[in-house]
């Protein structure tokens, strides 16, 4: 460790010294904790984030414009989607492809205890999140006969507790050599004056440094030497509350692949001009997500000549990222994407040493988002596909994303499927109807694998 008057002295002059005002009060383990905690504070960088929080001079506006986006066809219009399908399929089968889902946060909002990744969400098994998408992993890695990595990103907030929870359900039939755990760094907090918050009279503040963080942990862990070293090229990123996803969509990885892209991007259209939702875009000419907040209502409103609103490409946080885009970005072992301030409620320690449980946002924490990277990719793919078969997160507790509405998606989906196949089996009055990936992975392989007689109506779960 570094000397301890060393440490006392760069954070004096960096204006943080209050964090050491309980120093006296600590027992050896609760310092030799701390101290631990305070060696890992990049200093230089929070006070940097710090002035720029302060900073009241206007920021350079940036020129905006829609990015081109390609629109996916609906079943009864993809005629000419099969060839890109089946060369997206070739990709899997060479073994070119891994998973990699974000996966830091709890269940907090959910009112669930623990990693939001083990929050059940199936309509009718009430089967998890990790669960759901390790089971189309599974069915992808079966029908294609090859091995896929999945990379788990946790934070230190949930790693002891994601690792048990696979431990305990034994990998959910993947081998261990194909999970591949790493961790998202942290990062500290601070109030409106730019001054760390404590967590405790031992303790900094600190929250997950945001999914912009994945590329480098990717890169710090071994994961991508890992990848290279089985011949991996695409990684397929995913967020873990986004139970409706198709996993490794082999149209987008040929789509992705055409174009030469580095890192490409699946969207939806706005469900209305004012859906607090960013929107893939360009920014100085380069792709990139327009926050909510950089476009004026004037902006929000536009339509083009057929109707439709010119920024319009919500992001879903589904992209597809070359693995030699990353090693190129992260070359060194240094990379950073552009922070983000979040207004916050966040519980310190006021300068008494009492807790406080603030009732309005008191501060600061910074975030990088991985779709930043998209203004460093040299080439990117923009495709829109329909919202009811792709997109139905798990934020809220209620209401609009939510497990209700994420559930009611899910038995929708899986009751299209069924009415679109000659499957003898009425689910027009079920409650809830669920398929698993073991049985079909999308609709067209519902009904090939129906009209096969390879799915009975018992493989249907109802309720």
């Amino acid at each position: 460790m570094s000397d301890w008057n060393q440490i006392r002295r760069r954070f004096e002059q960096a204006g943080q010294g209050h964090v050491l005002t309980h120093w006296d009060d600590l027992d050896a383990d609760a310092r030799s904790t701390f101290q631990a905690q305070l060696e890992d504070v990049d200093l230089d960088l929070i006070v940097r984030l710090a002035g720029e929080l302060l900073e009241t001079g206007q920021a350079a506006v940036p020129k905006l414009e829609p990015a081109p986006v390609i629109r996916e066809p609906r079943p009864d219009e993809a005629a000419d989607w099969g060839m890109m399908r089946s060369e997206g399929e070739e990709t899997i089968r060479q073994g070119k492809v891994a998973t990699f889902v974000v996966a830091g946060g709890q269940g907090t909002r959910l009112g669930y205890d623990g990693p939001k990744g083990c929050f059940d969400i199936t309509p009718v098994h009430g089967k998890s999140l990790f669960q759901w998408h390790a089971e189309k992993i599974v069915a992808i890695r079966e029908r294609y006969g090859v091995s896929i990595p999945w990379i788990v990103m946790t934070s230190h907030a949930n790693d002891e507790a994601t690792r048990a929870y696979f431990d305990q359900q034994d990998g959910f039939g993947l081998p261990a050599e194909d999970l591949i755990f790493i961790q998202q760094a942290m990062m500290p907090a601070v109030d409106a004056a730019g001054k760390l918050l404590l967590a405790g009279r031992d303790r900094l503040f600190l929250s997950p440094n945001g999914h912009g963080g994945s590329l480098l942990a990717l890169r710090t862990s071994g994961a991508l030497d890992q990848l290279r070293e089985r011949g991996i090229e695409e990684i397929f990123y995913f967020q873990v509350d986004n139970p409706l996803l198709r996993m490794l969509d082999p149209a987008f990885i040929a789509l992705h692949r055409r174009e030469t892209a580095e890192m490409s991007s699946k969207v939806v259209a706005k469900r209305s001009p004012d859906e607090k939702v960013g929107v893939v875009g360009l920014i100085d000419g380069q792709h990139g997500v327009i926050e909510y907040s950089d476009l004026t209502p004037e902006q929000m409103q536009e339509r083009d000549a057929q109707g439709r609103l010119r920024y319009n490409a919500g992001n879903i946080a589904i992209h597809l990222i070359r693995r030699d885009f990353i090693e190129r970005l992260t070359e060194g072992g240094t990379f950073e994407l552009p922070y983000h301030r979040a207004h916050k409620k966040i519980p310190h320690l006021d300068d008494s040493g009492r807790l406080v449980e603030p009732s309005e946002p008191n501060g600061y924490k910074f975030e990088t988002f991985v779709f930043d990277a998209l203004r460093l990719a040299r080439h990117s793919v923009t495709l829109e596909v329909p919202r009811e078969l792709e997109f139905a997160p798990v934020k809220n507790a209620l209401g609009e994303d939510s497990p209700e509405s994420s559930r009611d998606a899910l038995t929708e989906l899986f009751r299209s499927w069924v009415e679109s196949s000659e499957l003898d089996l009425d689910v027009s009055k079920a409650s809830a109807v669920e398929i698993a990936p073991a049985v079909a992975l999308d609709r067209d392989d519902f009904i090939r694998r129906v009209a096969a007689g390879e799915v009975e109506p018992t493989d249907v779960s109802t309720s």
